[in-house]
């Protein structure tokens, strides 16, 4: 059967969007932020922070599996504390090789690292050996720095490190995110190496993750930007709810927004929530153009509470609109009713 994972996504999924994303349903696992990895072990706070399911059994409120993910390029390092991010329990380790921010890059690590495919194996090979056997240990990777050359090399340096499976992120660093993906690399590099790879990038709708499994072959497929852009659409994949979304549908996104507000400002420490709604809805809005209306309306508030009372204004008039519209309907002959 088909797994869907959602993607971690540095500065935009955080613990606090993952249990929303989580919570509408649809998803068999996620991927914390990447905790960074210099020269120091890390202590177990760093973690409840950054990854607070670990204090759940490492499970999102909704029941749904969540891995720790690392970002490093000193196999030592990695391996220490690696070692220590297991004993929190957490559904498995994952490996940062994917990341394309220049502030990662210039430490060597994220998808600088798919210059040198020894050293990925080096990594991986250390991590393993650290972590206790019955907790997986996996990797994310783009395929490459400039261009695809190393792609293959990379990906069998992984598998052979000891990776028990791969996300391939379809495109190069260069790329970042600007379309396409490439999903036939996927395909290549699923064929070249002994593990499951699971299909990432570009993924926005049904029509655009029934292709990505054909081009790519490969049954699972993790989903980031796609889900905070439509957070149905995991659940809209599963068959579950309409296949293209609906204006019809925006009352219940901006109860999930509404709620995703009061969990941020709730948060111990918390800071700039109005920065994280307003970049939710600039993803929404590629869905749902009420969502470019909203975005305007609190353009210019930076008072998360004052953010949360337009949003809560906005969803009374839109169920004043629809209790109206139901009774209007109810008021006509049935023979009306169907042109309404």
């Amino acid at each position: 059967m088909s797994r869907l994972y959602l993607a971690p996504m540095e500065g935009l999924a955080d613990y606090v969007l993952r249990d929303v994303l989580t919570g509408i349903g649809g998803f068999d696992g996620c991927v914390s932020e990447f905790v960074r990895v210099t020269g120091s072990l890390l202590p177990s706070r760093v973690y409840e922070r950054e990854a607070p399911e670990v204090l759940d059994g490492a499970h999102t409120r909704s029941g749904t599996p969540m891995v720790i993910q690392l970002l490093g390029s000193d196999p030592e390092w990695m391996a220490l504390n690696a070692a220590h991010a297991a004993t929190l329990s957490p559904h498995g380790i994952d490996l940062n090789f994917g990341c394309p921010a220049k502030v990662v890059n210039q430490h060597g690590g994220g998808a600088m690292l798919l210059a040198d495919p020894e050293q990925l194996n080096r990594i991986v090979s250390a991590v393993r050996a650290a972590v206790p056997v019955g907790i997986a240990v996996t990797a994310k990777m783009r395929l490459g720095v400039s261009d695809t050359s190393l792609a293959i090399d990379c990906a069998t340096a992984l598998a052979e490190g000891g990776a028990a499976s791969l996300v391939v992120h379809a495109r190069t660093r260069d790329h970042g995110y600007r379309p396409p993906a490439h999903w036939e690399w996927i395909a290549r590099i699923d064929a070249a190496v002994d593990v499951p790879v699971v299909a990432n990038g570009e993924v926005w709708t049904v029509a655009d993750w029934e292709r990505c499994r054909a081009v790519s072959g490969c049954a699972d497929v993790m989903i980031g930007r796609g889900a905070v852009s439509d957070p149905f659409l995991a659940l809209r994949i599963r068959g579950l709810m309409d296949r293209s979304p609906s204006a019809g549908e925006w009352q219940h996104v901006l109860g999930h927004i509404a709620g995703y507000l009061r969990k941020l400002q709730a948060r111990v420490g918390s800071r700039h929530e109005h920065g994280r709604v307003k970049k939710w809805l600039s993803y929404l809005q590629r869905t749902w153009p009420q969502a470019a209306e909203l975005h305007a309306a609190i353009r210019r508030v930076h008072d998360s509470h004052e953010i949360l009372e337009v949003i809560e204004r906005t969803l009374s008039v839109g169920q004043l609109m629809a209790t109206h519209q139901s009774a209007r309907v109810g008021r006509l002959d049935p023979a009306d009713a169907a042109v309404v």
